[in-house]
C-alpha cells in the first residue's frame, strides 16, 4: 500500500478518481492498493464459491473486491475500503456502488504487501465500526484468524489447513479449508513468532497442552 497525499480527503473525492486505479481511504488519507498476486486470487475464488453456495436463495449476500465500503458514511464519511470479501445481511446498507455502514462479516487476504495494514490498520476499523465477523486468511501459511465480535471487542481463534470453520454470522454455514488450501505448497516450517503467537492464542482460549501440539504438528506438516 503507497500513500498518496496525506489530506483530509472525503467519499465525495474519492468518487472522483480514476478507477483504473484501486485506492482505499482510511481516516481521509489515501493509499494505492497493490494488484492481487495469484495466490491470492485463488484463495479468494475458492472462499467465494463456499459462501455462494451456501447464501443461494438466502438473505444475505457475498460480494468480493473492488466494492466499497463506507465504514463511517454517517460521520466523516473518509473511511472507504475494499476488503477481500464480505458478506451483508441488511439490504438497506446496499445500493449499486457500495456498503454504507459495516458489512455483518469481511474476509482479508494476506499477502507480503499488506500484512500489517490487514492484522493492525483494518482490524482497528473493523473493531470500531461493528463488523460482526472478521477473518485474516494467510494462504502461504495455510492459517485463518478468526475473529468474532463480543461486547466490542474481537475475541481470536486460530483454524489450519485441513479444519471447518463454522461461520458465526451464519447458522450452518462451514468453510471447508481443505478445500481452500489443496493445492498450495506447505512450508518448510513455522517462523518461531508465527508459532509463539499461535501457542499463546490456544492457551488464551483454554486449550490443552494435547490440543495445542496437535495444532502445531498439522501446521508443520
Amino acid at each position: 500500500m503507497n500513500l498518496i497525499e496525506d489530506k483530509g480527503y472525503t467519499y465525495e473525492d474519492y468518487a472522483l478518481w480514476d478507477d483504473d486505479i484501486r485506492y482505499e481511504l482510511i481516516d481521509g488519507i489515501a493509499y494505492a492498493m497493490a494488484s492481487p498476486s495469484r495466490l491470492h486470487q485463488k484463495t479468494s475464488g475458492k472462499l467465494f464459491t463456499q459462501f455462494s453456495n451456501f447464501l443461494k436463495g438466502k438473505s444475505c449476500e457475498v460480494y468480493h473486491a473492488p466494492f466499497d465500503v463506507r465504514l463511517n458514511f454517517n460521520t466523516f464519511d473518509n473511511t472507504v475500503l475494499q476488503p477481500d470479501l464480505l458478506v451483508v445481511c441488511d439490504e438497506s446498507k446496499l445500493n449499486d456502488k457500495n456498503v454504507v455502514g459495516a458489512p455483518d462479516m469481511v474476509i482479508e487476504i494476506l499477502s507480503s504487501s499488506n500484512t500489517r495494514h490487514d492484522t493492525v490498520i483494518k482490524f482497528r476499523l473493523y473493531q470500531m465500526a461493528g463488523v460482526r465477523e472478521y477473518w485474516i486468511v494467510d494462504p502461504a501459511r495455510k492459517i485463518v484468524e478468526v475473529y468474532i465480535l463480543k461486547n466490542l471487542k474481537y475475541v481470536r481463534r486460530i483454524y489450519s489447513h485441513d479444519d471447518i470453520i463454522p461461520v458465526h454470522i451464519l447458522k450452518g454455514c462451514h468453510i471447508n479449508l481443505a478445500d481452500v488450501f489443496y493445492d498450495i505448497e506447505s512450508p518448510d516450517n513455522i517462523e518461531p513468532a508465527i508459532k509463539h503467537k499461535i501457542i499463546e492464542t490456544l492457551k488464551e482460549t483454554g486449550a490443552s497442552n494435547d490440543q495445542i501440539e496437535k495444532v502445531i504438528k498439522k501446521l508443520e506438516n
